[in-house]
């Protein structure tokens, strides 16, 4: 219950922020958000075109260094260094895989200063080796972003599980 009222809290901070800052200066409260909204949708289309590239690299760096990743039937991944190592034994026992298409449709972006929350619905296609049967795959995620002190966002959190085919 406590993590309710602090997060109803944190939401009344935000749109009270909005509300102020919006009379303060003529700008309207969407008008506040719309460059963090364009950053979102820019860090969310690299996203998705590193998760086809398969550039794990690329992926990881778009976590916070202490990011934490919530996987079904795992206990919590702590840290960049915990998650990458987490994603490359998960690649190193399917050699071969090809990801053929990744589709991420986002959802419900919220910001509120240096934070913001979505989530997704996903689809992923890898074509397998031969004499492996390939992968299609439905799931949807939960982010939360924080923007780093030299601007850019990072995942801060993900939550991500399976989803039957819609």
């Amino acid at each position: 219950m406590r993590g309710l009222y602090v997060e109803f809290q944190k939401s009344r901070h935000c749109r009270g922020s909005f509300a102020s800052r919006s009379a303060g200066d003529g700008m309207k409260a969407g008008d506040l958000a719309g460059g963090a909204r364009g950053e979102i949708d820019a860090f969310n289309k690299k996203f998705v075109e590193l998760h086809l590239k398969m550039d794990t690299p690329g992926i990881m760096a778009m976590w916070a260094e202490d990011g934490v990743d919530l996987m079904p039937g795992e206990a919590p991944l702590v840290g960049r260094k915990t998650i990458t190592a987490w994603v490359e034994n998960v690649l190193a026992k399917m050699p071969g895989y090809k990801v053929t298409k990744e589709e991420m449709v986002f959802h419900d972006i919220q910001v509120c200063g240096d934070w913001a929350t979505e989530w997704a619905t996903e689809h992923q296609v890898a074509q397998a080796p031969e004499g492996n049967p390939n992968l299609d795959g439905y799931g949807k995620m939960a982010l939360v972003l924080h923007r780093e002190a030299g601007g850019g966002w990072k995942i801060q959190q993900e939550m991500w599980n399976a989803s039957p085919k819609p």
